[in-house]
């Protein structure tokens, strides 16, 4: 019997956090892609890899895992809390910049690239259920794929990585038409006529999002305003996770993809004051089940199979990408895209993707399409995933190739720190006079505040104030720190003010620092720390009100003041 028996799927867990917690931090070094290094860990620890000599070779079935529906499932929340985070960075504005791309390049890339994909599936001898289901199917691409090569590179807002999330976007909306499709073709659509099924699911999606966005605006963030002020860590990182799941079940419900219900929770957070906060609660459960996701994707891949079918399948892969590239290539130059940009863009969608799975499956399941049929293409859509990074090297070279001096970045989202711009850390009594002082003087400042109670007021007042710990590295890195004038840290906690301190001195060695003391000994410990220039409370009271006094008993005021100087220099 299974010593673990009570907690099912253990192994392949502990055998995939010790991948993702040993093996990935050495392999980092070598600059490989983290995508590269799960899918070919999946393909080697999966059952058609090792897993195959488990039996002959006992030892093996520990560093193996044998069945991966366990870990598809897990996989799964990857995709879902990444699509939260980008929803988290797409404020609805820009978002809504966008709708020209979505709606005008996305459904056009969609529709003609399953069209032609269709015609080569007729002319290959399939039936017209079948290529209609493979064309629409396979012209799909991987966002899971996309996403995360372009957040490895630091490009996601890029043009290249807008115009790509663009059509992606709109492939996720598309697979609620494709899919009640199937049912109808599988005899799940009940004999009604096809345009008023299609019709009727739309507008129940439509009206279940209209209705997700509503109670988002009038229930959740009132929700995370009420849990914010107890000031505990574990219940707003609860409460993150639980909007990001319950909205992703409720599209999920309404027939829509659970990866989309995410992306709206993240989006009716990305204008509130708690969009960094929840951004660092879910970066961890992101970054993990993502490469959770990949190992998955390999672990499917058949090798034996490949290798059988290794001349059709290449071209069936090589095939596939030549024809998504070269349509998306030419549909991205009549939007406006620069060659190099249209031929990255291109190339780095011109995979199958995870709804490619999906739709495979359902079809399958309903008799739609031959059991050698899709399994042929289930390894025809892991294949062409395997190939995206190379696929994106090639396109990131043509770019810089062709518009050797284009523009590679887009507006910064909201709450980001452009040049010129003061970091307060600490928006007490004294960050709050800092603030004002930068105001007569005109210099743009933003602030960073633990206190989420306070940083809602202070955002009612209509101040650039933002909810985090200034001492976290992924937030400072994440607020562009290091384009910033200068850091003033203002914070009453010695022990908090040193860790923001050293923090900021080890992310940003150049950056300047002015640090608030409360006496001679913190302020030590803050130079030692990394703080360009102290200011000690009590001393700087002392000395002024030493001033007034030497002034009071008939001292020249400016010799009073070279006196004072001096002092100061003392102690400095």
């Amino acid at each position: 019997m299974d010593a673990h028996a009570g907690l099912p799927y253990l192994q392949p867990i502990l055998l995939y956090l010790a991948i993702a917690g040993l093996v990935m931090p050495l392999l980092a070094r070598a600059r490989v892609s983290q995508v590269v290094v799960f899918l070919v860990i999946g393909a080697l620890v999966g059952p058609h890899g090792f897993g195959r000599l488990a039996a002959d070779y006992p030892f093996l079935a520990r560093l193996t895992i044998a069945d991966g529906e366990g870990v598809r499932v897990l996989a799964e929340l990857g995709v879902v809390f990444m699509l939260f985070v980008i929803g988290l960075e797409l404020p609805a504005r820009q978002l809504w910049s966008l709708r020209r791309w979505v709606l005008g390049v996305g459904s056009a890339q969609w529709l003609g690239c399953g069209a032609l994909i269709g015609v080569v599936a007729l002319a290959f001898g399939h039936g017209e259920k079948t290529s209609l289901v493979l064309g629409l199917g396979l012209a799909m691409s991987s966002t899971a794929v996309v996403m995360q090569l372009l957040t490895e590179s630091g490009r996601t807002r890029s043009t290249v990585g807008r115009m790509s999330f663009a059509v992606l976007l709109l492939q996720d909306i598309a697979v609620v038409p494709l899919l009640i499709l199937l049912g109808l073709m599988s005899g799940e659509g009940g004999g009604g006529h096809f345009l008023m099924l299609m019709l009727t699911a739309l507008l129940k999606a439509g009206a279940a999002v209209a209705l997700i966005l509503l109670i988002g605006r009038h229930v959740l963030t009132p929700l995370f305003r009420r849990v914010s002020a107890t000031t505990q860590a574990d219940s707003f990182m609860a409460l993150t996770l639980f909007a990001t799941l319950g909205v992703a079940t409720l599209t999920g419900a309404a027939g829509l993809s659970m990866a989309l219900g995410a992306f709206l929770a993240g989006l009716m957070l990305a204008e509130t004051e708690y969009r960094h906060a929840a951004l660092l609660a879910i970066e961890p459960f992101k970054g993990l089940l993502m490469g959770l996701f990949f190992v998955s994707v390999g672990m499917s891949l058949d090798l034996l199979q490949v290798a059988g079918d290794a001349g059709w399948l290449l071209a069936s892969v090589f095939g596939l990408y030549a024809i998504k590239s070269a349509t998306m290539y030419g549909l991205f130059r009549l939007a406006g895209l620069g060659r190099g940009e249209a031929a990255e863009a291109a190339l780095l969608l011109g995979q199958a993707g995870e709804f490619g799975f999906i739709v495979i499956g359902v079809a399958l399941a309903g008799g739609v399409l031959a059991g050698a049929v899709g399994n042929f293409m289930l390894l025809v859509v892991t294949l062409s995933m395997f190939l995206t990074p190379l696929a994106a090297r090639a396109g990131h070279w043509l770019h810089h190739r062709h518009d050797a001096h284009a523009d590679e970045g887009a507006s910064l989202p909201d709450g980001r720190v452009d040049e010129g711009v003061v970091i307060v850390a600490g928006f007490g009594r004294v960050g709050q006079m800092v603030a004002r002082l930068l105001d007569r003087a005109g210099v743009p400042w933003v602030a960073i505040e633990r206190h989420m109670a306070a940083v809602a007021q202070h955002r009612a007042q209509g101040l650039p104030v933002i909810a985090g710990d200034a001492g976290r590295p992924a937030l400072l890195h994440h607020l562009g720190a290091g384009r910033a004038l200068a850091v003033v840290v203002t914070m009453d906690d010695m022990a908090a003010a040193r860790h923001v301190v050293r923090s900021l001195r080890s992310e940003f060695p150049a950056l300047p620092l002015i640090a608030r003391a409360r006496d001679g000994e913190h302020a030590r410990s803050l130079v030692e720390a990394g703080a360009s220039e102290v200011i000690p409370e009590a001393l700087e009271a002392a000395l002024q009100m030493g001033l007034h006094v030497l002034v009071r008993v008939g001292v020249d005021a400016d010799a009073g003041e070279q006196m004072v100087e001096a002092e100061r220099a003392v102690h400095r």
